[in-house]
């Protein structure tokens, strides 16, 4: 394992080390999943737990013992809220409407944020010139906003920054 790739797991587990002590709120992570129909019915589409994450920023860093010391890169929130009824409006209100059924489907708490299409971040050699959130270059762990940003910023900075936000929020950021 190359010295970018280590130095990468160690600044990600430092940083939900810190996390951890300062009790900041983590979220759930689940799946989608559209289940086959049996018999020609059709059943609704769930969210399936996979434990919890913080998100930071582009990241997903694993809180729970099922996602302890893994990654993702950030996909769809989604709030679990009363779904409501359909309305027509947009096609984008009717997706966020059907995530949002599919997570009280999944038994996520009301009113709890659930992460979900979030891209696994294997925390091997893989890194070395990947081209997705997380990479290592010159063995140097980066981090990018999204895979099409041309632009990426050392891990540590990122974290750094990030982390920082999360454990002393600036004033009335959380009022």
């Amino acid at each position: 394992m190359t010295d970018g790739v280590m130095r990468a797991r160690e600044l990600l587990d430092e940083a939900a080390r810190r996390l951890r002590d300062a009790d900041v709120p983590d979220e759930a992570l689940g799946e989608y999943v559209e289940p086959k129909a049996v018999l020609g019915i059709r059943r609704e589409p769930t969210m399936r737990p996979l434990g919890r994450v913080w998100r930071v920023g582009a990241l997903l860093i694993g809180s729970s013992l099922e996602t302890g010391g893994r990654v993702w890169a950030t996909g769809t929130i989604t709030r679990v809220t009363e779904p409501g009824r359909s309305q027509f409006q947009s096609v984008s209100a009717e997706v966020r409407r059907a995530y949002r059924a599919a997570a009280a489907r999944g038994h996520f708490r009301a009113g709890d944020t659930v992460n979900h299409g979030a891209e696994p971040i294997p925390l091997d050699e893989h890194l070395i010139g990947a081209d997705g959130a997380l990479f290592v270059q010159d063995d140097e762990p980066l981090v990018r906003w999204s895979p099409a940003a041309d632009t990426a910023v050392p891990l540590a900075e990122y974290l750094a920054d990030r982390v920082g936000l999360l454990v002393d929020p600036p004033a009335g950021a959380t009022d």
